[in-house]
């Protein structure tokens, strides 16, 4: 997978900093401190915007006391000097969430920063041909769990690119796509995040060429009840680098905070989860040093939370797992502060304390079979070396007085699913030039 060269750089850069994610790519304190005079020619570019036009942000660092909002328009580019170079700062904002809000059509954010948002970094809503290139969502605040929600945050959208971006220490998902379809997320770097890149009830999305660590979770597919949009499916994650996902989870937990969310119950350590995601392919990534789970295949009963809803099934179906390359942290242990991650901790099938490679929590619809010797929720795992894999199937039907589990990872080889995706719907948001 070819990368750009300022991609590599700015990656080379904060890994050079160690294995802690606190380090900023840049500091963007030693720019230019754009003018009062200067933002306002930006807030008001963003109000007076007209359709196919573009909007440049000269390098700078600009300080906002309010959101830069670009509604209802068609075809327009806005176009920082570079994520190094062109820092948009919401620090001072006290009203309204996202730092920038789009609805529109055809609309292109490219090579600039975004920088402490009050909720999310930058959102689209209800719009067609979303393009988000070079572009770096981060908070500098100590206290994360006072971070912004998203990162970068499309959602009920359709034709979704998000090519080249960084994004770091939300509180929930650093790329979160929701109740959307038609998307790609390719080549971007999630780091410091509770979950480094989420697509959640969403059509037809394919994820690759990204890197996703320290993160608390690195690639989430979930499905949640009670959303506009329900069962989400057709979804490939392939070609990846989901390495040391071991930061601690800092989300606010459910009704503790009206932002509260599901990933509180993702444990540190967990590399791809599956939650009552349909019809998922995982392979050719490198899943290294997640110290609970490489990946997990699970049904919302697990959360315990109420998992009935119109037009939606708590349970994860048609999956295939293949061609992955795992590695486990030496003298690891994994998570014990979730009860996904103390399931592991004392009932996994290999030992206590040890780290999974795969786990299936084994829940299944028993309208469809009464034993799960049939695999019904058609979980498809061909990864080589099987023996040599920790693998655990849970037996969980009996709540917590019979957890039960087993290595019988035979019951879910030999078969295979066509999990199919058509993204010819954004060829044209790709082919724009990468200038």
């Amino acid at each position: 997978m070819r990368k750009s060269a300022f991609y590599l750089l700015i990656s080379f850069g904060i890994l050079a900093c160690g294995t802690q994610t606190t380090e900023r790519s840049f500091d963007s304190t030693l720019l230019t401190k754009a003018s009062p005079e200067q933002v306002e020619q930006v807030v008001e570019a963003f109000i007076l915007a007209e359709d196919s036009s573009t909007i440049e942000i000269p390098e700078g660092f600009y300080e906002l006391n309010t959101q830069l909002i670009l509604d209802n328009k068609s075809a327009i580019t806005i176009k920082g000097a570079g994520m190094d170079k062109t820092v948009l700062s919401f620090r001072n904002l006290k009203s309204g969430g996202e730092g920038v809000k789009i609805v529109g059509n055809q609309i292109t954010i490219q090579d600039l920063s975004i920088e402490d948002a009050p909720g999310d970094g930058i959102k689209a809503q209800h719009t067609d041909g979303i393009t988000f290139r070079r572009v770096n969502v981060t908070w500098t605040n100590g206290d994360k769990s006072k971070n912004g929600t998203y990162a970068i945050y499309p959602v009920q959208c359709k034709n979704v690119m998000i090519d080249e971006c960084i994004s770091s220490h939300s509180k929930d998902a650093g790329i979160y796509v929701g109740q959307s379809e038609n998307i790609v997320v390719k080549n971007s770097l999630a780091f410091g995040n509770v979950a480094g890149i989420e697509i959640e009830n969403s059509d037809n999305a394919e994820v690759f060429g990204n890197t996703a660590r320290d993160n608390a979770g690195g690639i989430l597919v979930f499905n949640l009840p009670g959303l506009p949009k329900s069962d989400g499916k057709g979804t490939k994650i392939y070609d990846n680098d989901i390495i040391d996902n071991n930061h601690k989870n800092f989300a606010v937990p459910i009704g503790e905070d009206p932002n509260g969310n599901t990933v509180t119950m993702i444990p540190p350590g967990s590399g791809i989860v599956l939650l009552a995601a349909k019809e998922v392919e995982i392979y050719n990534n490198r899943i290294l040093r997640n110290k609970t789970y490489g990946v997990a295949i699970a049904s919302y009963q697990v959360t315990g939370f109420p998992a009935e809803a119109p037009n939606w099934s708590p349970y994860t179906t048609d999956i295939y797992v293949h061609d992955n390359h795992y590695e486990r942290k030496s003298f690891s242990i994994p998570d014990f502060t979730r009860e996904m991650g103390q399931l592991v901790t004392v009932h996994n099938a290999h030992g206590i304390l040890k780290t999974q490679d795969i786990i299936y929590d084994g829940i299944w619809d028993k309208s469809v079979s009464e034993k799960i010797e049939s695999n019904p929720m058609r979980i498809c795992i061909q990864e080589s070396g099987m023996e040599n894999l920790r693998f655990t199937r849970f037996y969980l039907m009996d709540g917590e007085e019979n957890i039960q589990s087993f290595k019988d990872h035979e019951l879910f080889q030999n078969c295979k699913v066509n999990v199919q995706t058509d993204i010819s719907g954004i060829a044209l948001l790709n082919s724009f030039p990468k200038k």
